[in-house]
């Protein structure tokens, strides 16, 4: 009887599923094949915040060796050779800065002037766009002060897209030359 049991739930297995259950397939010396399945592809790296100021130091390492001037030791150098070094660098980081990232001022005032907080009226909510110095009153209300730095603002940024390919840690890959 049980022939004929097994015959039915075959039968009946294939005709309505189109594959033998795993327990009828275990009882016949069959064992069910797994499918095989083309091994997942890696997720591509998630970009961070941290990604753009990596690519900045790039940019600037790229066209005016800025991290090479900064990590260098230049107490040995005199006064003359580090400025005739700055002066071109500046050049260099000035125009890569100019070209992906519009700045202006926080506050366009004279600087050395008294500057009343009220004329700053958009900023003066935002504590991150102005920074009171000096002898600041514990409540910190003021009404103004010597203007003594405009502060900077990122208007527009416009990084180059990164290829995915591209770890973006790698601020200058290292140079390897061949003979």
């Amino acid at each position: 009887m049980s022939r004929i049991t097994h015959a039915f739930r075959l039968f009946f297995a294939m005709l309505f599923g189109g594959r033998l259950s795993d327990e009828v397939a275990r009882a016949h010396g069959y064992s069910p094949v797994a499918k095989k399945t083309a091994p997942a592809k890696a997720p591509p790296p998630q970009r961070t915040t941290a990604d753009g100021a990596v690519q900045m130091l790039a940019i600037l390492q790229r066209d005016a060796r800025l991290v090479d001037f900064l990590l260098e030791d230049v107490s040995s150098y005199t006064d003359e050779q580090v400025g005739a070094a700055v002066r071109n660098m500046h050049d260099q980081c000035r125009e890569s800065l100019g070209r992906y990232v519009r700045l202006a001022p926080v506050l366009d005032g004279v600087e050395g002037t008294f500057t009343r907080i009220d004329t700053a009226a958009t900023y003066a909510k935002d504590p991150s766009a102005l920074k009171l110095i000096g002898n600041v009153p514990a409540d910190g209300k003021v009404s103004g002060g010597v203007l003594r730095h405009k502060g900077w603002k990122a208007e527009r940024v416009e990084l180059p897209a990164l290829p995915s390919s591209q770890n973006p840690t790698i601020v200058a890959p290292a140079e390897l030359e061949v003979e």
